[in-house]
């Protein structure tokens, strides 16, 4: 059975690429659309109160099949993605993302010059275009100028530790289906981490989960991840995990021995499993 969070299909409409796959009463080519503000929620039903249950950065594409009352039903690019995303938050697909956001978060600018006014607050991760560049500055097509040295080529990631990245984040409020470094939740700390060290890596934790190379306990170092159900924790050492975790409302360090015993006595049970991502650095334990 095909994953309905990935799954461009509906009982009555589907994307065409699904076609003799799944059942739908008609299909369609969906329209290539991308985030044209600094993060767009991804939402359960097309309504401003609705779930969010994604978040998409600025640059990335989404794949629309429906509009209704204001928001386009469709997918994400960068991680498969279904649900309903304002339309005033989306534009007609420029030219490829040249590069992304390397900091936490930045400004983009009026013109090249710190003094003029902020366009907006982008996160790790966003992707831009650049189409201009004057001095220390790089005008994104859609966005603004940025300090360049905030920026990234695409395919050269600069980090080489999720760990470092994911302590980037530390004291972020928890944000339910969040990506951005305003506010976040467990998976999607994992995700940015693992982005900005040149790994995509799926959205949710059971995706992760099954996405990741199993490891032993006893072999767990820097970088790892554990679960729980419904749960992830980035390893900052043997002993210690960095998260973001609704206990603390924000991303926190805490003693693994200790989120264990929490976690356990709220009913959710002892880990399920560890994980290796690629991208994790030799043992430093």
């Amino acid at each position: 059975m095909m994953d309905p969070r990935l799954t461009l299909a509906r009982p009555d409409l589907a994307d065409v690429a699904l076609q003799g796959i799944v059942a739908a009463e008609r299909y369609e080519a969906p329209k290539r659309r991308q985030v044209a503000t600094p993060t767009a929620a991804l939402r359960k039903a097309p309504a401003a109160d609705a779930e969010q249950w994604n978040q998409l950065l600025f640059g990335e594409r989404f794949a629309v099949l429906d509009v209704k009352d204001g928001f386009a039903w469709g997918q994400a690019a960068r991680d498969g993605y279904v649900g309903w995303v304002a339309e005033a938050d989306l534009a007609p697909v420029g030219e490829p993302a040249t590069h992304q956001v390397a900091v936490l978060r930045t400004y983009a600018f009026g013109a090249p010059d710190i003094k003029s006014r902020p366009q907006g607050l982008y996160s790790l991760n966003a992707l831009v275009t650049i189409e201009a560049r004057e001095g220390r500055f790089a005008k994104a097509a859609g966005a603004g100028w940025f300090v360049e040295a905030h920026l990234a080529p695409i395919g050269l990631a600069a980090a080489v530790d999720p760990a470092e990245v994911a302590l980037g984040f530390l004291g972020a409020p928890y944000q339910w289906g969040g990506r951005e470094s305003l506010g976040l939740d467990c998976s999607g700390l994992v995700q940015q981490a693992l982005a900005a060290s040149g790994q995509a890596v799926p959205r949710d934790t059971d995706m992760q989960f099954s996405f990741f190379e199993a490891i032993e306990e006893a072999d767990r170092r820097r970088g790892d991840l554990v679960f729980w159900k419904g749960h992830v924790a980035i390893l900052l050492d043997r002993d210690t995990i960095v998260h973001a975790n609704a206990h603390h409302m924000a991303v926190a360090i805490e003693p693994l021995a200790e989120a264990i015993a929490r976690i356990d006595a709220a009913g959710v049970g002892r880990p399920t499993g560890w994980r290796r991502a690629r991208t994790s650095p030799p043992s430093v334990a």
